[in-house]
């Protein structure tokens, strides 16, 4: 069977997640924040709680008695035993998004909940496209330098194709200001989340490349306070694994009544002569 390819290179993303620092994991402590406020919104109790997540120090603090664990390729998740998982600020890096989902699925006990929280398709568009302009002025080329990330009209698909029941998905935008391109870049580099592509250059960018970025980002993206914004679009997908006592649609010609009979309007018949 043929593999498909590899767009993230594992190795280099746990080590560059082995030289984050607690302190500037933002991102993580705003998606901890809205998974308990969501959690706080159903009503039930959830007893067998797995997460799956590349920092697992940060969320065994917020849930100490669950079961964490990485987000390889193959999750070590037992099936059919939680009822509920949460895939935490991980899923954007992963090869393949539809697998992760599909093994969390079968972790799921029927009637189970997932709750998955990663960086979406808006997430640092300045920084893109000040590099991308910058790269191509200088050099005439591009490099493959920010991961690709879904936007949310696609990615409720995800759950779907994944086998989930009752699907949505929805975002938060979080905007971080910084005094210029370079302490945003330094930022990623704590926070875990510079690049780890395949494709990525092997090579120290050029300076120049750099410094036109950074007067690229601050001519375009500055604030009132003379600091440059940076996005970061958090996406959340939640759906329940199959069960029978979910609400199921009904069969299409089922109707026991009209739909302008149940909103009390009289239904206008569609002319459909040409003229």
């Amino acid at each position: 069977m043929t593999q498909s390819p590899q767009l993230v290179d594992r190795t280099a993303l746990l080590r560059n997640r082995a030289r984050a620092q607690a302190e500037s994991l933002f991102l993580h402590e705003a998606s901890a924040a809205e998974v308990h406020e969501r959690l706080n919104e159903v009503n039930r109790t959830f007893k067998s709680v797995a997460i799956v997540t590349g920092f697992p120090d940060f969320w065994r603090g917020q849930f100490p008695d669950a079961t964490v664990v990485h987000d390889d390729d193959t999750l070590a998740l037992r099936p059919g035993v939680h009822d509920l998982v949460l895939h935490t600020m991980a899923l954007h890096w992963a090869n393949d998004p539809v697998g992760q989902l599909v093994q969390c699925r079968h972790a799921l006990e029927p009637d189970g909940l997932l709750i998955a929280m990663f960086l979406g398709g808006q997430t640092l568009h300045e920084l893109r496209r000040s590099l991308a302009e910058a790269e191509a002025m200088i050099t005439g080329g591009l490099s493959p330098r920010i991961a690709p990330m879904g936007e949310i009209r696609d990615l409720g698909a995800l759950l779907q194709r994944a086998g989930f029941g009752l699907p949505v998905a929805d975002g938060t935008t979080l905007t971080a200001s910084y005094a210029n391109a370079f302490h945003l870049m330094h930022d990623l580099r704590k926070m875990g989340e510079n690049n780890a592509l395949v494709g990525r250059p092997r090579h120290i960018t050029r300076r120049n490349i750099l410094t036109e970025a950074s007067s690229i980002y601050a001519a375009n993206f500055h604030n009132d306070a003379g600091r440059v914004d940076a996005t970061f679009d958090i996406i959340t997908l939640t759906g329940w694994a199959p069960s029978e006592t979910q609400p199921q649609p009904l069969r299409p010609g089922s109707a026991k009544i009209r739909l302008a009979d149940a909103l009390g309007t009289v239904e206008t018949p569609l002319n459909t002569s040409k003229s």
